[in-house]
């Protein structure tokens, strides 16, 4: 794939970090010197890394809000930099192994499907064409609304993507 906002398509560090580490490793970065960026290795048909640009705070909401300094909830994960600085992540927790270990895995395997669609990639400029931002459908826990018009699903991809990490 020719993602020219990919770390892997101008760091070679990036590409031998694939090569070493399983599906699942947190490839952690420092970005524009201010904040700390999650990537989730994914490996199958396409090897590579997914940037983790906002989750919903279930556990731990509290510490979170006071590493953020604010107390509304669905602002405490809503973007890269927000999400890495209210989980206290930094460059101690690059390749740690985010699948194995329950303490550590923010994605579960579960039985209900969600409604997850597919929108244009913010907050870069090169490649930004894809469809490559996936979210919950109506989530209030993201930066950005969805701007395609309700969104495509994204079966396909999120398929190979929660195969590649073992969530079946």
């Amino acid at each position: 794939i020719n993602d020219e906002a990919a770390h892997t398509f101008t760091r070679p560090s990036a590409r031998s970090f694939i090569e070493r580490n399983n599906a699942g490793a947190a490839y952690v970065y420092f970005n524009y010197g201010m904040h700390w960026m999650l990537n989730v290795l994914v490996k199958g048909d396409e090897n590579g890394f997914v940037l983790i640009r906002a989750l919903e705070p279930r556990k731990g909401i509290e510490r979170m809000k006071k590493r953020r300094g604010l107390n509304d909830v669905t602002r405490l994960c809503s973007g890269p930099g927000k999400l890495t600085q209210a989980l206290g992540i930094t460059n101690r927790h690059h390749e740690l192994d985010l699948c194995s270990d329950p303490r550590h895995c923010f994605a579960r395997n579960t039985k209900t499907s969600a409604d997850v669609v597919a929108d244009k990639r913010i907050g870069i400029t090169r490649s930004a064409h894809y469809p490559w931002r996936f979210t919950l459908r109506g989530s209030p826990f993201v930066s950005r609304a969805v701007r395609l018009e309700g969104g495509a699903p994204a079966t396909p991809l999120r398929g190979r993507f929660r195969r590649s990490l073992g969530l079946h």
